[in-house]
């Protein structure tokens, strides 16, 4: 979760840029892109997607500066944004749907260092963990989107219900039982993985 020093940043530098100080949104994105970023693979499943609307984020952001209310929280804005570009995007890919020529990795675009082992782990050990961390992806992937957005900023992003809230445009009440809901609906999936828990 941000700092209110961060606040208090984001509000300075979203001031600048509304002046006119093009180089406060490099400060902007310095603090948030990497966050956003991960926010965004988590819902896409897809880094090179990711990567695009990241960037695609930071035009919106600066395209629609005159919409950011000063004294709002920047990050729920920039999130709110980023959120409305990838159900877009999932929304584009339903209506155009594509065949990949290349063949599955079955790495499924896990880094290096996810997939080495480390000195205290087996490779059976490694192999379990990387089977559970894909099943808990995959699981996560298949929620409906409006269980899959809330539960990803809550249980990744560590936003509050509030911010959530204020993200998807409903009440923290709804946010709460979206993310319960999400939870339950994960559980059922990963009960033959987690021993029928």
């Amino acid at each position: 979760m941000s700092l209110p020093v961060t606040d208090d940043q984001d509000q300075q530098d979203m001031a600048g840029l509304a002046a006119g100080r093009d180089s406060a949104l490099n400060a902007l994105m310095a603090r948030h892109a990497e966050p956003l970023l991960r926010y965004l693979i988590r819902l896409l499943q897809n880094e090179t997607e990711a990567e695009d609307l990241a960037e695609e984020t930071f035009v919106r952001v600066y395209q629609n500066l005159d919409r950011f209310r000063l004294g709002a929280r920047f990050t729920t804005w920039l999130y709110a944004i980023a959120t409305n570009l990838a159900r877009d995007r999932r929304r584009w890919h339903a209506r155009h749907p594509q065949v990949p020529l290349e063949a599955e990795s079955g790495a499924d675009g896990a880094s290096l260092r996810d997939t080495l082992p480390g000195a205290e782990r087996t490779p059976a050990e490694v192999l379990e963990a990387g089977e559970r961390a894909e099943a808990v992806r995959r699981a996560v992937a298949a929620l409906p989107e409006e269980l899959r957005i809330p539960l990803v900023l809550a249980e990744y992003e560590e936003q509050s219900h509030a911010e959530i809230a204020a993200i998807l445009k409903c009440s923290p009440k709804a946010v709460e039982m979206r993310v319960y809901r999400a939870r339950q609906q994960l559980r059922q999936c990963l009960a033959p993985l987690l021993g029928g828990a």
